[in-house]
């Protein structure tokens, strides 16, 4: 069946109640657009990069403010409310990128953490470290829903298509990108690297994106999309500021690329060898 999906574009602060109330109100005014499945950005709680002024207001999952606010709209909305990702503490000391999905019950039916730590030094000037403070995630899951089957991803997950090509592989029809991509990235590669997985594989993206300048200063790309199979932008956001963005999915849509181009089914193992210097195939014609 079909179904509305909304991506939720915002600019998240260093004050996870603050970020909490703005999710709650862009939430509910996607529901009133007639969304059933809502998305949000990577880090939807805090963005902020004192590490120790992060630590000192973080939470176990248990009492955490967004994952709280997350189950009840999904719950007061009838919904599937996905919360991109948030920064949540774990008992070792380190921190997990994590996102959740609740079903309309309040439920979390999946936890997703992210497993390509954002290890980067860029042209201008800036370097991140994310496996300085983040514990990596080690598994991906697609998960059965009532409208689709759905797989996950993480902001500098969407540069490493075996991710994606493993849950096409395993059946996902959608594939969830939220992220807070830098500004310098997001203008190189943002929506390629959208289309190109969409494309690749077949499968609707949805992507809600962090966007505009953050109290900690960093600058998110913004740009929030939600992408069909054959690549086409179904929505689009701005490059700053709070937006909601809507479009119909329709999981039909995936058979028909699929049955066009069958690529998941006509890929094939194969090997790799390393020629250094050699002549391969012995005496040129």
């Amino acid at each position: 069946m079909s179904f509305k999906a909304a991506a939720v574009q915002m600019c998240s602060g260093v004050d996870p109640e603050k970020n909490g109330a703005a999710m709650a109100r862009l939430v509910r005014e996607a529901a009133a657009q007639g969304a059933t499945y809502v998305q949000t950005p990577e880090m939807t709680g805090m963005l902020q990069r004192d590490r120790a002024a992060a630590r000192a207001v973080l939470a176990y999952e248990t009492h955490d403010i967004i994952v709280k606010t997350g189950s009840e709209l999904a719950r007061e909305l009838g919904i599937h409310m996905h919360v991109g990702s948030t920064a949540i503490a774990l008992a070792d000391g380190k921190i997990a990128n994590r996102g959740f999905l609740f079903g309309p019950d309040g439920q979390i039916l999946n936890r997703y953490d992210k497993i390509h730590m954002f290890d980067v030094d860029l042209d201008n000037g800036e370097s991140w470290r994310e496996s300085a403070a983040y514990t990596a995630g080690s598994e991906a899951r697609v998960l059965s829903l009532p409208f689709a089957e759905m797989g996950f991803a993480i902001c500098y997950d969407v540069r490493f298509p075996a991710l994606f090509r493993a849950q096409a592989v395993a059946g996902a029809e959608v594939m969830t990108v939220p992220a807070a991509f830098t500004k310098q990235t997001g203008e190189a590669h943002w929506e390629i690297l959208l289309r190109a997985r969409a494309i690749e594989n077949g499968v609707f993206v949805i992507a809600a994106a962090q966007a505009g300048r953050h109290e900690d200063g960093r600058e998110t790309f913004g740009h929030s999309m939600i992408i069909d199979p054959w690549g086409t932008v179904l929505a689009s956001a701005g490059a700053t500021g709070e937006a909601v963005i809507v479009a119909e999915i329709d999981p039909a849509a995936v058979k028909a690329a699929h049955d066009k181009i069958p690529n998941l089914r006509n890929g094939r193992e194969f090997s790799v060898e390393k020629i250094a210097g050699a002549v391969a195939g012995g005496v040129a014609a």
